[in-house]
């Protein structure tokens, strides 16, 4: 097993949100950029859902490490959600209704899931959602062309993200395993249901977000039907990063067995020589393949 990387929370970082960031800010793609945004959306009240999940053991792990773990994790749970709502204000400038959007994620993980499935259940759709989370950094930074023609200033945003969640990526899990008991078939099914649940809430996002925009229902069919074969064809942006995420099912699996990006310490050099996320982001999409 590798040793897993420091969990350091950064706060009251600077990505220029508030500059002139195109609209359609990925490559002018609609699609993309409305795909990514639905994302932004549902960040703010999922990490708040991951943070409750998995404080609901918290008083009954033992070892001080994991204590110290799941503190540095909530931490950066509690930034991600800050940031990605500081973006999301963007997006109610352009008419997106982010309150509704956040009303809908608010209901279904904390009037649903917390009100009807046990806690060990959501700690285990939580762990699944942290490995989704932490292959981002494979998916989106192994490979320079996937991000290459997104604005600089969102991609370190992601960048920093996807960092942070390969440095936590173990924690909700171990909480899960050490603590939780939580056996092999609900960790894997867990993962099967967030996977359908991410995705559809994505997509139907993205769907009402070009609605907005004046997308007429044919040219949403076309832009949604070219996205899809983005996401799914062989080498596209799932496919990539499907060896990582298959890797959740083999028994006996630890998220620090493999899968870590030698490209981190790179970024994590950059950010700690600097202080600038914007140029660590660029250093890391630089060193991609």
């Amino acid at each position: 097993m590798h040793d897993a990387h420091t969990i350091v929370p950064r706060e009251k970082l600077d990505f220029g949100l508030d500059g002139d960031i195109p609209q359609y800010w990925f490559g002018g793609d609609p699609f993309k950029t409305r795909l990514f945004d639905a994302m932004s959306t549902i960040f703010p009240e999922g990490e708040r859902f991951f943070i409750s999940c998995v404080r609901d053991f918290r008083d009954r792990v033992t070892d001080p490490k994991l204590q110290q773990d799941i503190k540095d994790f909530m931490r950066q749970e509690g930034q991600h959600g800050i940031v990605h709502g500081q973006y999301n204000e963007r997006l109610k400038r352009q008419g997106i209704d982010v309150d509704m959007l956040e009303g809908i994620t608010r209901h279904m993980l904390f009037k649903v899931e917390r009100k009807y499935f046990s806690a060990e259940q959501t700690l285990a759709e939580t762990a699944a959602a942290e490995h989704m989370t932490a292959i981002m950094a494979h998916g989106f930074f192994a490979r320079k062309e996937v991000l290459g023609s997104a604005d600089a200033r969102m991609r370190a945003m992601y960048a920093w993200h996807a960092m942070e969640e390969v440095e936590h990526k173990a924690v909700a899990f171990d909480v899960m395993q050490k603590v939780a008991k939580v056996g092999y078939f609900r960790r894997v099914t867990a993962l099967l249901l967030v996977t359908l649940g991410f995705n559809i809430h994505s997509l139907l996002t993205a769907n009402y977000m070009l609605k907005v925009d004046g997308f007429s229902r044919g040219q949403r069919y076309k832009l949604m039907a070219k996205g899809m074969w983005w996401l799914f064809k062989p080498g596209g942006l799932y496919s990539s990063m499907a060896r990582h995420y298959l890797q959740y099912f083999k028994p006996g699996f630890h998220p620090w067995d493999e899968g870590q990006m030698q490209s981190y310490r790179l970024w994590l050099d950059t950010f700690n020589r600097t202080g600038d996320p914007i140029l660590a982001g660029e250093v890391l999409h630089a060193s991609a393949a």
